[in-house]
């Protein structure tokens, strides 16, 4: 029944003119705002202990990243009628060469990228360029929600590796293939993250990222979509970044993560108004922490606790 009715409204969405669809998105994220009192009230405390905001300015931001929450749902629904052809009328990308002489290497690319913006977008925007996509997804929790999902996403020619489920073996396959592996590094990694300031307050970190980029010698691009004013979608790709071996390697692989930290931090703070300020970010307390050694070997990841 859900799975049904979200392939019916994707079948609307595609039928629908986008500018009128943005325009729903404007009036969905308004009336969000104003009836989700939890959700509203959580983002409005984040955003002012993290940004140092007036309790109106939280508010007045809060609003504006409902609203873009409200288009992404709808462009989300929107993907089977991107293709090829049209993709380049709603997004445009800085930098693709970055991209293209990473997959050159052969070793994979992990894709570092958070919350931000239009994210599902971001793997139409690689994959309709002919380049191979795939990430690890947190399942939805209504399973015909994450079939809708995840078909949607094949529209896009997107191979999504399901929490849960084999997907670290399924991520390192695809590295070896020389695919993208897209990693969402906002979330709460629970106990067994890395703790680091994130806008101001310890966070735990998944460090998933620094070891996949450890294990294949993959570079690490940091890549996020972002809304422009006239409703399109730019892609901004950074510079490669590389796994420093100083033969400690618990310690190496936390400060990578602290490098890479800092740059979603950057895009967060540079565009407060396309991160999703209500997730539960800062969820699990330092307390709570589980330490953890990282190993690698020739099959697969091992994470020992203590």
């Amino acid at each position: 029944m859900h799975y049904k009715m979200v392939m019916a409204l994707s079948f609307l969405a595609c039928h629908t003119p986008y500018r009128l669809l943005m325009a729903a998105g404007w009036l969905l994220g308004n009336l969000y705002y104003l009836l989700i009192k939890r959700q509203r009230e959580l983002a409005i405390a984040q955003i002012m202990s993290a940004l140092h905001m007036t309790e109106t300015e939280a508010k007045k931001t809060v609003r504006a990243s409902f609203i873009n929450l409200a288009r992404n749902v709808l462009e989300i629904l929107y993907m089977p009628h991107l293709n090829k052809k049209n993709f380049r009328k709603y997004i445009e990308i800085d930098h693709l060469e970055r991209m293209e002489a990473a997959l050159a290497e052969g070793k994979g690319v992990v894709v570092l990228t958070g919350h931000i913006g239009t994210w599902e977008w971001l793997s139409a925007a690689f994959s309709l360029n002919g380049m191979p996509v795939t990430a690890i997804a947190k399942s939805q929790p209504n399973m015909q929600y994450t079939y809708a999902l995840n078909d949607l996403r094949k529209t896009i020619d997107v191979e999504i590796f399901s929490r849960g489920t084999s997907e670290l073996l399924a991520a390192a396959r695809a590295l070896k293939q020389g695919k993208i592996l897209g990693f969402l590094a906002d979330q709460d990694a629970g106990p067994g993250g890395a703790f680091i300031d994130f806008l101001g307050r310890p966070a735990s970190t998944p460090m998933g990222p620094a070891v996949f980029a450890r294990k294949f010698n993959a570079p690490v691009l940091p890549a996020f979509i972002l809304r422009k004013k006239d409703g399109r979608h730019r892609v901004v790709i950074g510079e490669a970044l590389r796994y420093e071996d100083h033969g400690d390697t618990d310690r190496d692989l936390y400060d990578f993560t602290v490098k890479m930290t800092r740059i979603l931090e950057r895009v967060v703070r540079e565009n407060p108004t396309q991160w999703l300020w209500f997730q539960k970010r800062w969820n699990t307390p330092p307390e709570e922490k589980h330490v953890k050694h990282h190993t690698v070997t020739a099959g697969e990841d091992k994470t020992a606790h203590e």
